[in-house]
């Protein structure tokens, strides 16, 4: 089969004889040269764009394949063939190539594209760190959880108390990770029992925005989140009080702060006396606080003032349960068995919580030992920094973060690239950096004594992080160091086993915050009811 060569080939080898030959009788046109050299070069330019196969040696056939243009344009090429032999250049010209644009092919490949990107970033950003659980096996009421849905709301809460008490052994679990809990047999049965029976009634009363607007941006995000989801909860939210076994006061103290504190007055009274308010107008209005002086009753704050709101009613500091992300032991207002520990949870993006968290960097990229920044305000800091700023090239301590660093690297950066994060109180015992850490994979280092951990009644704080006494500030490198690789592997690994109970979602997934705190709540009011039945169990 004879190959024939295409014109512009042909002209091209010409050309070249006709340069050679210039030479060599040493008559050259040197304006003509360069001429040529230009349009040589522009010509093997196009011999290597794979999309113009019309300068190939094969001739192209009307079935010519459809070529792409950066995956998204389609065109159908095609060559008006000739037998004729083309011995110029010019004649090339007069041979139009015909360009055929599918339009709808075109538009639907650039908008399948697009969508690929946003689902991979997507997937980058939420699915994981978060990914959806498999399909859970429906569960099979017993005799005894069918009859326990039918029981009033006291023996309700005995029979899951009964129920929790001898919950059968689990060592292995497809949902949970065993290592992460106190005992996991426990925490399993209680949970299952909380969706199955748990009710909760919101009170209807109060303006926004103090009560049912949510604040859900910032360092005090926890409480106007756990708002948010549990006014818009279907599964574990009554009309009926009657049904109720936990009433819900859904008020913000950030809002309370931010709408009647006066500023520069150093005064949090007022807000006390507007709480005190509340409760009296709602044991005025229903029976039901009366009933248990406020111990089926609950409130929800994280900011540093929630403990101090409740002074001016006896029975609200006393009976009620507060879940408060300030959890001093040493105050004499939080108490534990009875109220529960909020986590502290920075939120910067209201509308994706899950935006820019995750996915921290792997040990062996983590060659900073310690890593902490932030203001200096509290006792704990100024120690801090007094004994490690500028002291040890493993411990990089500052106080608010250089600009000459963050240029180099970021604060998240630092996180990432660090094998333990410090997290030492503020004013409060609590701090934002402990779910930080947590979310960037790094193994939090607490240092604020009389600090109840969140979710301590189920979780095991020791297979995750470190606690450090603040006396113990001067010899935190040598407690660090003292520390076993291989212990400090199994706690990073657990680090990000332990992600999804701190993190915010817009609907709720099963064993998230939102209902690690409910299940806190639901868990400590079990431990505190003290009603029994006359026979211990619907079965009897």
């Amino acid at each position: 089969m004879v190959n024939i060569k295409s014109p512009l080939r042909l002209f091209i080898e010409d050309s070249i004889k006709e340069l050679i030959r210039g030479f060599r009788r040493q008559r050259i046109k040197w304006r003509n040269a360069f001429l040529l050299g230009s349009i040589m070069t522009t010509i093997v330019v196009l011999l290597h764009t794979p999309t113009f196969s019309v300068f190939s040696d094969e001739e192209e056939t009307e079935s010519s394949s459809p070529i792409y243009l950066n995956g998204s344009l389609h065109l159908n090429i095609q060559i008006v063939s000739s037998d004729a032999k083309v011995e110029n250049f010019h004649a090339l010209r007069t041979r139009t190539p015909i360009v055929q644009l599918n339009a709808s092919e075109a538009s639907g490949t650039v908008i399948s594209r697009k969508r690929r990107k946003r689902k991979k970033r997507k997937k980058t950003k939420d699915e994981l760190i978060l990914p959806d659980p498999p399909p859970a096996q429906p569960h099979v009421l017993s005799s005894s959880e069918r009859r326990a849905l039918s029981l009033p709301p006291k023996k309700a809460l005995t029979y899951a108390k009964l129920e929790i008490q001898r919950a059968p052994e689990i060592l292995n679990d497809t949902d949970l990770f065993a290592p992460l809990f106190r005992n996991l047999s426990v925490f399993k049965r209680s949970y299952e029992l909380m969706e199955l029976i748990l009710k909760v009634y919101i009170y209807p009363d109060g303006e926004k925005p103090i009560f049912h607007q949510p604040h859900l941006n910032g360092i005090y995000a926890s409480e106007g989140w756990f708002m948010k989801l549990m006014e818009s909860n279907t599964q574990f939210v009554t009309k009926n009080p009657e049904k109720a076994h936990l009433f819900y006061m859904p008020y913000s103290v950030k809002q309370l702060q931010t709408s009647i504190f006066v500023p520069g007055s150093h005064n949090i009274k007022p807000l006390s006396i507007f709480l005190r308010d509340y409760v009296n107008m709602l044991s005025t209005k229903y029976p039901f606080w009366n009933r248990t002086h406020g111990s089926d009753h609950f409130l929800v704050a994280c900011h540093d003032w929630g403990p101090y709101t409740v002074n001016e009613h006896p029975e609200l500091r006393r009976n009620a349960i507060k879940a408060l992300c300030n959890a001093d032991l040493s105050d004499g207002i939080f108490v534990p068995g009875k109220d529960v520990s909020l986590p502290e949870t920075s939120i910067r993006n209201a509308g994706k919580p899950l935006r820019n968290i995750g996915n921290g960097n792997r040990v062996s990229q983590r060659p900073i030992l310690a890593f902490f920044a932030g203001n200096l305000h509290g006792r704990v800091r100024p120690k801090l920094l007094k004994h490690w700023r500028n002291k040890d090239d493993d411990m990089k301590i500052y106080g608010p973060l250089p600009h000459n660093v963050a240029r180099k690297m970021t604060y998240v950066q630092h996180m990432k690239s660090s094998k333990y994060c410090l997290c030492p109180m503020g004013y409060e015992v609590n701090s934002p950096r402990i779910v930080e850490a947590i979310y960037y994979e790094c193994v939090p280092v607490v240092i604020a004594d009389n600090f109840m951990l969140p979710f301590s009644d189920v979780l095991d704080w020791s297979a995750f992080s470190v606690v450090v006494p603040e006396k113990e500030i001067p010899r935190l490198k040598e407690i660090l160091l003292e520390i076993p690789m291989r212990r400090y592997l199994k706690m990073q690994s657990n680090v990000k086993m332990v992600q999804r109970h701190f993190l915010w979602s817009p609907k709720p997934r099963k064993y998230d915050v939102f209902h690690m705190i409910l299940h806190s709540i639901w868990f400590n009011l079990l431990n505190q009811n003290q009603t029994s039945f006359d026979d211990h169990s619907p079965d009897s």
